[in-house]
C-alpha cells in the first residue's frame, strides 16, 4: 500500500470538509466550485486505486452538515447525489436505448415536502443526506408551495428552493456589504434556514418540484408524465424534455443556448431514466442512484497574462481583489477581468504581475481564474489604502479567511452611502448616477465630498477612459450634474445627510427660514417652534451645524449651485393645509415617498406619527391592529384607503 496515497486522501477530504462546511453553513466561499470538483476527482480516483475509502471521505457525504438550531429530522431513505459527467458522449452511452427526461440542475437548497390529507404537513432541507432540518414554518412562505393541494394522500416530493439573479441582487443591495452573499444559492439557505420566518416572507424564495417520491395510489410509471401531475397541482416545477439517445446532443446544445438568458441558478443539468420503475429496479452504489446522471458544463478556458491587481474600495472599508488580464474570448464575449474574492485566494493562486493564467467562466457566465501557472507569488499587497491613502491591515475570520481592510475610518469609500443619499431623486436628483458609478468615483479618487461632483470635468480624460465609461456615457453624467446645479434649498438641506431631518422637515424648515446662511444659526428653540418639529430633530439638526467639517461642507456645496425658489403649493387643493400619515403597502402610487410628494405638491404636510394634529391616517389595511391605526381609532382621526384619498384630492 502507497502511504503517501494515504497521506493525500486525508489531505484531500480535509480540505474538502472544510470547504464544504465553510460554503453550506457560513455562505464564506474559501475556494471556488472548480478547484472543489479537482480535488473532489482526484479523492475519487485514488479510492478507486488504492480500495480504500476512508472513515467520513467527502466521496460518501452530501449536501452540508446539520449546525443550526433547526430541529432535525431524519430522512426515511438517505438522499444521494448523483454521478457526475462532462462528456456528452458519456451521457449519450449512459442513456443507452432509454427514454430520458432532461432538465436544469437547479442550484439552490434541496427540499423534501410531505402532504398528508391535502395540506402540507412537513418541510425538511437535504442536510448531510441521511439528516435534515424542519423548515416547514419558513416552506409556508415560499413560492410554489401550496399549503394544500387536490391530491389527499400522503405525497412526498423533492425539489430545488432558490431565488432568481434578479431578487438576489435586490436583497443582497440591502445587506450590509461586508455580510453581503456572494452568490443566489448562499443567500437562499440563509433565508430558508433562518429561524425567523418573516425574513423567508420578505424574500422572494422560489420552489420548483423536480422529483415526485411517492403518492399513494398515484402508479404513473413515466417520470415526465408525473412532472406535469405535479404542476397540475399547483407546484412550480422544474423545465425540462424528453430525450432520445439521437436528440439528446442537440437537447443538450440547446439549454446551453439558454444559459445566459436563464433567471434562475444553474450549474448544469440532470438526466433521469423516464421508466421510473426501471430506473428504480438498477438501485444505488455506495454514494449515488443509477436511474440519473448530472451533467456539469465543460468550461472553456483560455491563457492570458496578468496585467495588474486592482484593489477595489467598499463601503465597509474592504479592499476587493480583481485581476486585470489581456482580454480574452470566453463563451462568446470578451473579458480582461475577474474577481479573486479575498486575500487568502491571492494567496492560494500565487498571484503576481505577468504570471500567465488560465480563465474560465464559471457556469459559463462569471470570469474566474482556474489556476496559474507561473505562481511567481510576488504580488505586493498594498500597504495603503488605494483611496484614502490610510493604512491597511489584514483581518482573518473565524473561518480562517483573510481580508485586506482601510483602517482609516474617514475614507471617502466608507462614505459611498452618504453619497448614495446626496444623488437621489429627493435630494439633488443627480439622474442616472448609480451607486456603481458612485463606486468607481471614488475608488478612483476623483469624489471625496460633495463639491466634487461638480469638478469631474477636471478628470474627464481618466473617466472616459474607464472600462464601461465612455464619451457618451459621461456627456450624460455632465447634463445630469449641470441640471442639479439649478435646485430648491430644502433640497440642498435634505441632501446634507441631518440625521432625522427628512424631506419634508427640510420643506417645513426652509419655508421658515428660506435663507441659507439663516439655517447654520437656528437653535433648538427656533425649530421647536415650528409645527410637528420635535426636540430630537432639533437636537439632531444643530448638533450637525454644530461640527465645522458639515459647515465647511455645506459653503463649498452651496457655492456650486444656484438657490431656485420653491415651487409653490396649489393652495386651492382640498389637500391643502392637511396633515397625513402614510403607513403600509400602497398601490397607486408606486411607493410611500410619491404619495408624499404628491401630497406636499397639493399643500398638505405628511408627518410620520400619528397625534391629535393628524387630519388623516391613509392605510390600504384599515382593519389591521397596527400601532398606526390604534392611536388613529383612539384619537378619532379618520383611517383611508388611497382611493378615499385620491376621491378627496381630486374633489
Amino acid at each position: 500500500m502507497d502511504i503517501t496515497k494515504i497521506e493525500r486522501m486525508k489531505e484531500l477530504n480535509r480540505l474538502l470538509e472544510k470547504a464544504s462546511d465553510a460554503y453550506y453553513n457560513t455562505g464564506v466561499e474559501i475556494m471556488s466550485d472548480h478547484e472543489y470538483d479537482t480535488l473532489y476527482d482526484e479523492l475519487s480516483e485514488l479510492e478507486k486505486e488504492t480500495g480504500v475509502i476512508l472513515s467520513g471521505s467527502r466521496t460518501q457525504k452530501v449536501g452540508y452538515e446539520v449546525s443550526s438550531a433547526l430541529k432535525k429530522v431524519k430522512h426515511t431513505s438517505k438522499m444521494l447525489s448523483l454521478d457526475k459527467t462532462k462528456s456528452i458522449s458519456e451521457l449519450t452511452e449512459w442513456l443507452g436505448e432509454n427514454k430520458g427526461f432532461l432538465s436544469w440542475k437547479l442550484d439552490g437548497l434541496t427540499i423534501v415536502l410531505t402532504y398528508e390529507n391535502g395540506r402540507l404537513a412537513q418541510a425538511v432541507t437535504r442536510g448531510n443526506g441521511e439528516v435534515g432540518e424542519d423548515i416547514t414554518a419558513n416552506a409556508r412562505h415560499i413560492k410554489g408551495i401550496p399549503a394544500a393541494v387536490p391530491f389527499k394522500g400522503k405525497l412526498v416530493i423533492r425539489g430545488e428552493a432558490l431565488m432568481k439573479y434578479s431578487d438576489f441582487e435586490k436583497v443582497n443591495a440591502e445587506i450590509e456589504e461586508g455580510a453581503r452573499y456572494k452568490n443566489p444559492r448562499n443567500l437562499c439557505v440563509g433565508t430558508v434556514r433562518n429561524l425567523d420566518s418573516r425574513i423567508t416572507a420578505e424574500r422572494n424564495i422560489n420552489f420548483f418540484a423536480f422529483n415526485l417520491v411517492s403518492a399513494d395510489g398515484y402508479d404513473e410509471n413515466s417520470f415526465s408524465e408525473r412532472i406535469k401531475w405535479l404542476e397540475a397541482h399547483g407546484f412550480q416545477t422544474v423545465h425540462g424534455i424528453t430525450v432520445t439517445k439521437e436528440t439528446l446532443e442537440a437537447s443538450v446544445k440547446e439549454f446551453e443556448s439558454g444559459i445566459a438568458e436563464n433567471e434562475l441558478p444553474s450549474d448544469g443539468l440532470v438526466l433521469m431514466l423516464d421508466d421510473v420503475a426501471y430506473g428504480l429496479s438498477l438501485g444505488v452504489t455506495s454514494h449515488a442512484p443509477r436511474n440519473g446522471m448530472a451533467f456539469k458544463w465543460r468550461d472553456e478556458t483560455a491563457d492570458t497574462k496578468l496585467i495588474e491587481v486592482e484593489w477595489s474600495a467598499s463601503r465597509t472599508g474592504l479592499l476587493n481583489p480583481v485581476a486585470v488580464f489581456e482580454p480574452v474570448e470566453l463563451e462568446g464575449t470578451t473579458v480582461s477581468r475577474a474577481s479573486v474574492h479575498n486575500l487568502s485566494i491571492v494567496k492560494q493562486l500565487k498571484l503576481g504581475i505577468g504570471d500567465t493564467v488560465s480563465v474560465y467562466k464559471a457556469n459559463m457566465i462569471i470570469p474566474q481564474i482556474l489556476e496559474n501557472k507561473t505562481c511567481s507569488d510576488s504580488l505586493k499587497i498594498p500597504e495603503s489604502c488605494p483611496v484614502c491613502g490610510g493604512r491597511t491591515e489584514i483581518k482573518t475570520s473565524d473561518e480562517e479567511v483573510e481580508t485586506l481592510v482601510c483602517a482609516n475610518p474617514e475614507c471617502a469609500a466608507k462614505h459611498i452611502g452618504k453619497f448614495e443619499h446626496f444623488v437621489q431623486r429627493d435630494a439633488m436628483n443627480i439622474v442616472g448616477l448609480s451607486t456603481a458609478t458612485i463606486e468607481m468615483l471614488v475608488r478612483e479618487g476623483f469624489i471625496h465630498s460633495f463639491r466634487d461632483f461638480y469638478h469631474l470635468d477636471d478628470h474627464m480624460e481618466k473617466i472616459t477612459s474607464l472600462e464601461g465609461f465612455g464619451e457618451k456615457s459621461y456627456q450624460k453624467l455632465h447634463e445630469a450634474v449641470e441640471a442639479s446645479r439649478h435646485t430648491e434649498l430644502s433640497r440642498v438641506l435634505y441632501a446634507m445627510g441631518i440625521p432625522n431631518i427628512g424631506r419634508a422637515s427640510s420643506r417645513l424648515i426652509c419655508s421658515v427660514y428660506p435663507e441659507a446662511e439663516m439655517l447654520e444659526k437656528l437653535t433648538e428653540e427656533e425649530l421647536t417652534s415650528i409645527d410637528t418639529i420635535g426636540d430630537v430633530l432639533a437636537k439632531d439638526f444643530v448638533g450637525f451645524f454644530k461640527d465645522p467639517d458639515n459647515v465647511r461642507e455645506f459653503h463649498e456645496l452651496l457655492n456650486e449651485l444656484e438657490i431656485v425658489p420653491p415651487e409653490a403649493a396649489d393652495s386651492d387643493s382640498p389637500v391643502s393645509g392637511k396633515t397625513f400619515v402614510i403607513t403600509g403597502s400602497v398601490k397607486l402610487w408606486k411607493n410611500r415617498n410619491e404619495l408624499k410628494a404628491f401630497i406636499e405638491t397639493k399643500g398638505g404636510k405628511v408627518s410620520s406619527a400619528v397625534s391629535s394634529k393628524t387630519d388623516y391616517l391613509i392605510n390600504n389595511d384599515s382593519a389591521s391592529n397596527s400601532t398606526k391605526n390604534k392611536t388613529a381609532k383612539s384619537l378619532g382621526v379618520p383611517i383611508i384607503t388611497e382611493e378615499e384619498f385620491k376621491a378627496i384630492a381630486e374633489a
